[in-house]
């Protein structure tokens, strides 16, 4: 029998860019009633990610120069006019949570109510907001509420139902991560004939890309620290090096074809040196630093081809259910808190002392 939708739920709000005071957790919110072609969900779980910390902080404003640890504790002196994906001011008072994995209870005008009741994992990047409209960023919790609450509202077209025996902790651990990391095998072209290198291999979009990169029977060698060596080793990674290390040095020059980076950072330009000629490399995150440095004659000299990985088309979120329904990749859980301990959850993610994802689950 269907749970009665009650009147209120409880919710995180994000108030403002700052610090962690900037997360009021509330057991009054109203709760979301879905619009024409979206659906009801009651969150069962909800991940953490960069993505969150980065809007709550304001790092994707072109006045922050550092790392997402430094900016995440620094003064939040900074220009909020472009301080989210879309290059917009965010709305505030604003729900987030880009990973989202729950149950349809109701649903708008348009959508068939046969729907109600499917467990279901919301798609990151939606297209319905922008009717699909290509390089078109609405991102969910970022542009719109997305998954730190008991319920969330999403359009129909981005909720995928998942035939899965995992967790509703597990789901939630990939929307983001690994929609972003299937985009990044993508836009690489990644194949069996590859050797890929893969920084931050550790977290949730580096987990991702390594068990990705080895279904397309890729060899893969990852960058982590040494503490989480034997959690990316266990993920099918051929090779780990230490971050840290003078990729030349171990590695050798043009020794890798594809270099799909999350990092950027002071050591960026080595990601350059390591690909051979006619190499490929793919980025979807700073976390070390979003400015490096670049010689052009290494780009243009080794005919080198680099690529930005945001948005994303329907074949990439469908190729990522299929891995999931098929057993094919493996969910990376290593926390999970309280939705009302969300400020400790992402001081915890902060830390990078896990491997894999931080999860958060409402009270039911």
């Amino acid at each position: 029998m269907q749970q009665p939708i009650p009147s209120t739920m409880h919710a995180v709000l994000l108030t403002g860019h700052g610090g962690l005071d900037k997360l009021e957790y509330r057991t009054d919110v109203a709760t979301p009633a879905p619009k024409d072609g979206e659906v009801l969900i009651r969150v069962l779980a909800a991940a953490v990610n960069n993505t969150d910390v980065n809007t709550r902080i304001g790092w994707y404003s072109k006045s922050v120069t550092q790392d997402t640890a430094a900016s995440a504790n620094g003064d939040f002196t900074r220009d909020a006019e472009d301080a989210s994906w879309s290059g917009t001011p965010l709305k505030f008072p604003l729900i987030q949570g880009a990973d989202c994995c729950g149950i349809i209870v109701n649903v708008g005008e348009g959508v068939d109510p046969a729907r109600i009741g499917e467990r279901v994992i919301v798609r990151n990047m939606l297209r319905g907001p922008v009717n699909g409209a290509p390089f078109a960023c609405w991102t969910y919790g970022s542009e719109c509420n997305g998954a730190f609450a008991q319920y969330t509202v999403a359009p129909s077209v981005d909720t995928w139902p998942v035939r899965s025996d995992w967790s509703d902790i597990e789901l939630a651990s990939i929307p983001c991560s690994y929609s972003t990391s299937e985009l990044l095998m993508q836009r690489a072209q990644v194949t069996g004939k590859d050797i890929v290198l893969i920084t931050g291999a550790s977290g949730g979009v580096g987990s991702g890309a390594v068990q990705l990169a080895k279904c397309r029977g890729a060899k893969v060698i990852a960058i982590t620290s040494e503490d989480k060596k034997q959690d990316v080793l266990g993920l099918g990674a051929d090779e780990v090096v230490i971050r840290g290390s003078d990729l030349v040095r171990t590695l050798g020059k043009e020794s890798v074809t594809v270099v799909i980076d999350l990092v950027g950072g002071s050591d960026w330009s080595q990601l350059l040196d390591v690909l051979v000629k006619g190499g490929r490399y793919a980025v979807s995150g700073a976390i070390g630093g979003p400015l490096v440095q670049l010689d052009l004659r290494t780009v243009y000299l080794k005919d080198l081809t680099l690529v930005g990985c945001t948005w994303q088309d329907d074949a990439v979120f469908q190729s990522l259910i299929n891995y999931v329904e098929s057993g094919k990749i493996k969910p990376l859980v290593s926390k999970v808190y309280p939705l009302s301990e969300i400020a400790t959850a992402q001081e915890t993610f902060l830390s990078k002392k896990y491997a894999g994802k931080i999860v958060l689950t409402p009270p039911k």
